[in-house]
């Protein structure tokens, strides 16, 4: 069982994509990582052996902000920007989408679900 970062990655996925599964490493990162490392990119993570997991490791800790540390630097980010009161900031606060997408008829994800505004009465003659 490979655990890295205190994430216990998939036995079975080739090397690439089991990185993955650490917040914070994508496609390309994981590439990198296994390239600089030496390993090749098909290798299963069970297949790897303790000196090349601990090269991983060593790699990740070193240059990369991963897990935890990186959620809590996003949420001040994030924080900053609404102490400021910019743009961004007002846009996180009122829950809307922050970078320029429209919202008349998208945006249910960052919106939520619908509240339905009754329309007016005709009046009748």
């Amino acid at each position: 069982m490979a655990r890295i970062a205190g994430i216990d990655l998939p036995k079975n996925k080739r090397g690439e994509i089991g990185l993955t599964y650490i917040f914070g490493i994508g496609r390309s990162t994981s590439q990198k990582i296994l390239t600089s490392c030496g390993i090749s990119w098909d290798k299963k993570v069970s297949e790897w052996n303790d000196e090349e997991l601990n090269a991983i490791r060593k790699h990740i800790t070193e240059g990369l902000t991963i897990e935890g540390e990186l959620r809590s630097e996003r949420q001040l980010n994030i924080k900053r920007l609404l102490d400021i009161g910019c743009y961004r900031g007002l846009r996180h606060r009122k829950g809307l989408p922050v970078r320029g997408q429209r919202t008349r008829t998208n945006s249910r994800t960052r919106k939520g679900k619908r509240k339905t505004v009754a329309g007016k009465k005709k009046v009748t003659k």
